[in-house]
């Protein structure tokens, strides 16, 4: 028997493995079954070129659990260790076999999974002695037994032992868990599923005289040959949909899918899948498993997968993707970002071809694909170039039309004062049907834009289009959407003016979310007597702050709308004037009183204005103020007179109500009343 000390730099290199080298203790199972999935590709490989000519037998790798003597033990018939092998791959940690080997087999190494000499010793985050008992597959090699115990001493001799190597995990008392047969083939599930040798767990079962017996027959748990392993021209349709299944078992049928397979300049081969994006973006992330070769690595796939294809779900595989020691993280590189690149490429090819190919078919989709396209455009600055081509605007009567083809449609009639053209949209047809009934009488097309990153994608598009504006259709009324020089009406007096205003805005409702503004209008006879407006600069702004953190300053402030008065209908003038003659006496004195204030206000700002500032009297100041502090009393007192009216007057009520109704801002106890006041209107 030899004794000795493990080559290390540090006493403590095994609280380093167990605390910092790996994420998480679980991937032990990964290294070790890996490492018994390379030993056996190797001599696969010896195989093949002739340097191996006994017997292979069945190539499996094996992994079995012994609760009473507490461990897991992987047994493979690869290609094993010498004595020299285990000083020099075991006993000097960070020297890797599997790089020796791919030295002088690169051209032909048949997928070689191991780049480090740390993966073995992952075993010890969860035991407290590992044993290793080989012989390799050279002629007349002696088999041997390391063991350690998780100290930097190591004992090594020879024994007696058939075939080829066995792993035994001698499980901590803190890692018990990792005994139940359960928790060992979750595991052996998640990260050896798809390994291209047979991995074989006890044996399967089948009832019998009552309860689960075992049979003769190996549990094996992977698939040696999945599917992104195939050639396309291979495969069928269900072929794809059945994988999807497997793999995302609780999930819709995909859209469509894309399979990859490039190996220049790097290697790569996966298939990803559109699946259909459901309420939740966030839901649909960390879907996409990355593989190297065949052994699962991780399913978060940041800088792999650009941001906005990270809403795909499927696999990608690629020996030449770096990963840490750990195999746990991706590290920064240049083979990365052309991989990243290449996939965006191939994402795109594949839309542009089925928009080319099957353009009513790629319509159908896009409600469900224009997720992925609008992420893009909008996350990424180049996609924006590759994805106009086959990017579709959707009109509120369900037609499609590239970008192109939509300019044609409305640059003529939809062009304002500015030579602007204006792109109506809504995002509701029902809520906003008035308003988009009113748009379609002019001629006008209205878009539909209801996606979840339809708000940005307005900006965007913004400054994309040139002399382009994106107006949602309840923004204003309809003359001034699209402002045209058209001979305008004759306007309402001011005093008359604010009368309605202030009628109309003593009975708004009062809060901190919202904010309403009175404006009296000219707007034909035609036309609705009043009617809610938002506007599009404070509206989208307020959106986009709950999608951008750094534009919270806009949520914070409270919804701002303007209540439109059509002075022109019928309603309306004869609300103002049985207002007049309601409140004629009560406003007589102070309307006086108003004439006389305003008189003087001006004569003192005239005589204000012809000195300096410094010539002006603290008295002359203070009459000035006076003034104006009598004015804002007066208006006060004719506000409250107005407001007096507008509490009683039924038909102010209703019509305050219906513009309200039609925004869907009619609730509760107010909603409750409007009804009651409508029946009684009724009888």
């Amino acid at each position: 028997m030899k004794q000795g000390n493990i080559g290390v730099t540090t006493e403590n290199i095994f609280p380093v493995i167990k605390k910092f080298l790996y994420s998480d203790h679980e991937i032990f199972i990964r290294e070790i079954v890996s490492n018994a999935v390379d030993a056996t590709q190797k001599l696969k490989t010896l195989a093949g070129k002739g340097d191996f000519q006994g017997e292979m037998g069945e190539l499996k790798v094996s992994v079995a659990i012994d609760k009473e003597e507490k461990t897991i033990t992987v047994s493979d018939r690869g290609i094993g260790m010498t004595a020299d092998e285990i000083e020099r791959y075991i006993n000097q940690i960070a020297f890797s076999g599997a790089n020796d080997f791919l030295d002088k087999y690169k051209d032909d190494a048949n997928a070689i999974i191991g780049h480090f000499g740390l993966g073995f010793y992952s075993s010890f985050m969860v035991s407290n002695r590992v044993d290793i008992i080989t012989r390799s597959y050279q002629e007349d090699a002696k088999a041997m037994k390391w063991s350690c115990d998780g100290s930097p001493s190591y004992t090594l001799e020879e024994v007696e032992k058939a075939d080829r190597t066995d792993i035994i995990m001698h499980i901590d008392d803190d890692s018990q868990e990792f005994l139940e047969k359960n928790k060992i083939e979750d595991l052996l599930r998640k990260y050896c599923h798809f390994l291209p040798v047979p991995v074989a767990f006890g044996k399967k079962t089948e009832w019998k005289d009552g309860k689960q017996v075992d049979t003769d027959e190996d549990n094996i748990i992977n698939d040696t040959e999945p599917l992104w392993t195939k050639k396309p021209a291979d495969l069928k349709d269900e072929d794809y949909k059945a994988f999807y299944r497997h793999l995302f078992p609780m999930s819709d049928e995909p859209l469509f899918w894309i399979h990859l397979n490039v190996d220049y300049p790097f290697n790569l081969t996966g298939i990803l899948y559109f699946p259909k994006i459901k309420d939740n973006i966030e839901m649909q992330r960390n879907k996409i498993q990355l593989y190297c070769n065949q052994v699962f690595v991780t399913d978060a796939v940041d800088g792999i997968v650009p941001e906005f294809l990270m809403l795909l779900h499927g696999v990608i595989d690629s020996p030449d993707i770096p990963l840490n020691v750990s195999r746990s993280y991706l590290q920064s590189d240049a083979n990365v970002k052309k991989i990243s690149t290449y996939i965006t490429k191939k994402v795109s090819d594949r839309l542009a071809s089925i928009f080319k190919n099957d353009r009513p078919d790629f319509e159908k989709k896009w409600d469900d694909i224009k997720i992925f396209i609008h992420y893009g455009m909008l996350s990424q600055d180049d996609y924006y170039d590759k994805a106009k081509a086959y990017f579709l605007l959707k009109d509120t009567e369900g037609k499609y039309f590239t970008l192109e083809e939509y300019e044609t449609l409305i640059k003529e009639n939809q062009k304002n004062k500015d030579g602007q053209t204006v792109y109506l949209y809504a995002n509701d047809v029902d809520a906003q049907y008035t308003f988009i009934d009113a748009a379609k009488e002019k001629g006008y097309s209205v878009l539909l834009m209801d996606g979840q990153l339809d708000t940005p994608l307005v900006s965007l598009l913004e400054r994309k289009l040139e002399n382009t504006t994106f107006t949602r259709v309840d923004a204003d009324v309809i003359d001034r959407l699209i402002q045209k020089e058209e001979t305008k009406r004759d306007l309402l007096e001011a005093e008359r003016s604010d009368r309605l205003s202030s009628i109309f805005k003593s009975l708004l409702p009062r809060t901190d979310k919202s904010d309403y503004h009175v404006e009296v209008q000219a707007l034909g006879e035609e036309q609705l007597p009043v009617m809610i407006v938002q506007s599009e600069y404070m509206r989208r702004m307020k959106e986009m702050s709950r999608i951008q953190s750094g534009m919270s300053f806009y949520g914070e402030m409270p919804d701002m709308y303007t209540l439109v008065l059509n002075s022109d209908a019928p309603l309306i003038k004869e609300v103002l004037s049985d207002s007049e003659q309601q409140t004629a006496e009560a406003l007589k004195p102070i309307e006086a009183e108003l004439r006389g204030l305003n008189a003087r206000q001006a004569v003192l700002r005239q005589e204000q204005d012809k000195k300096k500032p410094e010539e002006i009297t603290q008295e002359e100041k203070d009459d000035l103020k006076k003034c104006g502090e009598d004015i804002q009393a007066e208006t006060k007192k004719k506000n409250e007179v107005l407001a007096n009216y507008a509490k009683d007057n039924d038909r102010v009520h209703q019509l305050i109500d219906l513009a309200l109704l039609q925004n869907g801002m009619l609730k509760g106890e107010a909603l409750t009343r409007f009804v009651k006041r409508s029946v009684s209107l009724i009888k």
